[in-house]
């Protein structure tokens, strides 16, 4: 019924040595999976807004033995809202959050700030709301619509995955 993030997260090519930034890491189910691929030389940062989830996930991480991921407390809609250095990611996921977010632009544009050129974003949300399940009808961000946002922005679209029959998922390139 859900996107897998383990699926997912292969078709994004990562490799040991990686870093990656989890913009809405939330429960950390993408920022788990990536940290499988980037390995022990790799890092991954989950930035989570929400306080409360961010003293779950390290707490989760902390039991799971996991010492590559690290929690960041920010704004994923205002640049440098992340903490991260500009120019220093090789890959960014935007995992059921661009519906969430109320200034979409100033998401795309503090993700193109900390990825580096030649870097891939991973972009997964909601097809449509289904009767109570994921977003409002109102909030949903058709994919038409998420990429237009990006290639506005400057990305270049890469492809589209297979996610699950309630998502859809594109990898976007910042050239």
């Amino acid at each position: 019924m859900f996107s897998n993030p383990d699926q997912n997260i292969l078709k994004l090519g990562l490799r040991e040595g990686m870093r990656v930034a989890d913009l809405g890491a939330g429960t950390g189910a993408y920022s788990i999976a990536a940290s499988r691929c980037v390995g022990h030389t790799g890092h991954i940062y989950a930035i989570e807004v929400q306080k409360g989830l961010v003293k779950k996930l390290e707490s989760e991480i902390s039991e799971s033995g996991l010492t590559n991921i690290e929690c960041i407390w920010g704004d994923i809609e205002n640049v440098h809202g992340t903490k991260i250095a500009d120019h220093s990611m090789d890959a960014v996921i935007i995992s059921n959050v661009l519906f969430q977010v109320e200034d979409k632009l100033g998401l795309l544009d503090e993700s193109k700030r900390i990825l580096k050129r030649g870097g891939k974003v991973l972009l997964i949300d909601w097809i449509e709301s289904f009767g109570g399940m994921g977003p409002s009808r109102m909030d949903v961000v058709p994919e038409d619509k998420a990429i237009d946002l990006f290639i506005k922005r400057g990305y270049k679209l890469l492809e589209k995955i297979t996610t699950s029959e309630h998502h859809y998922g594109i990898i976007f390139i910042h050239e």
